[in-house]
């Protein structure tokens, strides 16, 4: 009886074991077949190109060419099957016609744009992030277009050129494939910043002797060498990056104000979010810059003269700045800090990183989340541009051509201390409201402390 037993236990293990075998060879062809899942997409249009990301799950294996009359590009994904709708895609604004897919060679997947022109292709994977996981990126580079400005023409007060605007370049941060930091809520601060920046320039363009421009004006990303060199495009007298982030803990809070640092960060958290906002550049797919053409060591001393004046200067715009937010918010440190943020690398423009709070913090989430809190922030940061520039005027500009009238009738500047009223001042001064409005261009009686104040000469 044993024997029949045992020789039944041992047909039943061959058995389990064999359809153990064949279950391990049917996952492992299954696994063969898709290992990677397509299973979203979302299209990017921007000014010079449109990004196309594919949700794949897993880094995948892939390979994309261009094929002319008609225009088309195919990209092949190997190993990997198709989970999501192509149709329902908005490709308005884009060089798409059509988005095709059809498996290939068993196991792999074609996707083929049918397009309305000739496009440059790149794609590069990127890894996960705090809202998306793995992804293939495709860029279709319109060549007929681009992110270049028309040159800027700054308005001139008169006709001897010499009453330019001052030209302020206003990057609101991250964008498209890249939310940026994400709060606590789930909110995404591309977006915050966006309409920070789309504030600070209505507050910018109303003020006589001043034109701002945007470095993106919707929801796509522009790589941070392209940033700046749009503000060298737009003759910037000052390039202002305006962001909302994050640290890896809910407790730091307050604004904050940055310059480059050629050596090292002022603070960990300088450090840490440097680091962060550098890594968002690889959301661009571009490596680093050559300087190859830098070798000679006349360009290289003049370069550093040129960036060095540029941190001094940069610095004393954020001081401005911070003196003005100090008044609206709360402050995450006192002084201008500086790290090495590769957007804030121009050597011949002023630069400097807003940090309008933390959107890690619960509180600054709320607030950053309201436009009458943007609003106010964007209000203290151009008092802050403004209070410098009106202390420091580019040559030729409006600022510094009122700058030399004032003192060629005799006028002097106070500066306005706590406690000061306008009609205060206009006492002290020996001098009357209204003047004091018309010199200082005062829409009303309001003044700020630390705020330079022209005084008519009486």
């Amino acid at each position: 009886m044993s024997n029949v037993v045992d020789h039944k236990k041992g047909r039943k293990t061959a058995k389990a074991s064999g359809f153990v075998m064949a279950f391990m060879l049917l996952l492992a062809s299954v696994s063969a077949w898709s290992a990677a899942v397509v299973e979203g997409a979302r299209l990017w249009p921007a000014p010079d190109h449109t990004r196309l990301v594919f949700d794949t799950g897993s880094d995948v294996s892939h390979n994309i060419f261009a094929l002319d009359n008609p225009a088309r590009l195919v990209i092949d994904i190997r190993n990997a099957a198709l989970k999501t709708d192509f149709t329902n895609l908005d490709l308005s604004d884009s060089p798409i016609r059509r988005i095709r897919s059809a498996p290939r060679n068993g196991n792999d997947l074609r996707v083929v744009l049918d397009l309305t022109g000739a496009i440059k292709p790149r794609s590069f994977q990127l890894k996960p992030n705090q809202q998306y996981g793995h992804r293939l990126v495709v860029d279709l580079i319109q060549e007929g277009k681009s992110l270049k400005p028309e040159p800027v023409k700054p308005l001139l007060r008169d006709d001897d050129g010499e009453k330019r605007d001052v030209i302020i370049v206003i990057d609101a941060g991250h964008g498209g494939e890249d939310p940026g930091a994400i709060g606590p809520a789930g909110t995404q601060e591309k977006d915050v910043v966006l309409n920070m920046a789309q504030t600070l320039k209505r507050l910018i363009d109303s003020k006589p002797g001043y034109q701002a421009r945007l470095t993106r004006t919707g929801d796509y990303y522009i790589d941070l060498r392209s940033r700046t060199l749009l503000a060298r495009k737009h003759n910037a007298d000052l390039f202002v990056s305006v962001h909302a982030d994050a640290f890896r803990s809910a407790q730091p809070s307050g604004a904050s104000v940055f310059a480059l640092s050629q050596r090292g960060a002022t603070s960990e958290t300088a450090r840490w979010l440097a680091r962060s906002e550098n890594r968002s550049d690889l959301i661009g797919g571009v490596g680093g810059v050559s300087l190859d053409d830098k070798n000679d060591v006349l360009a290289g001393v003049l370069l550093d003269l040129s960036m060095t004046a540029s941190i001094n200067a940069s610095v004393g715009v954020g001081d401005h700045i911070l003196g003005q937010l100090g008044r609206v918010t709360k402050l995450h440190k006192s002084g201008v800090e500086q790290a090495a943020f590769a957007v804030l690398k121009s050597p011949d423009i002023p630069s400097i990183l807003v940090e309008a709070g933390f959107i890690s913090n619960h509180q600054e989430e709320r607030n950053l989340r309201t436009a009458a809190y943007q609003r106010k922030i964007s209000a203290a940061v151009f008092e802050g541009i403004d209070s410098y520039f009106h202390k420091t005027p580019p040559p030729g500009t409006l600022l510094a051509y009122q700058k030399r009238q004032n003192r060629a009738v005799g006028a002097s500047e106070y500066r306005v201390q706590r406690g000061d009223t306008l009609s205060g001042v206009a006492r002290k001064t020996r001098t009357t409201v209204s003047e004091l409005k018309r010199h200082n261009d005062l829409n009303n009686d309001r003044v700020l402390v630390g705020q330079t104040l022209r005084i008519p000469a009486s």
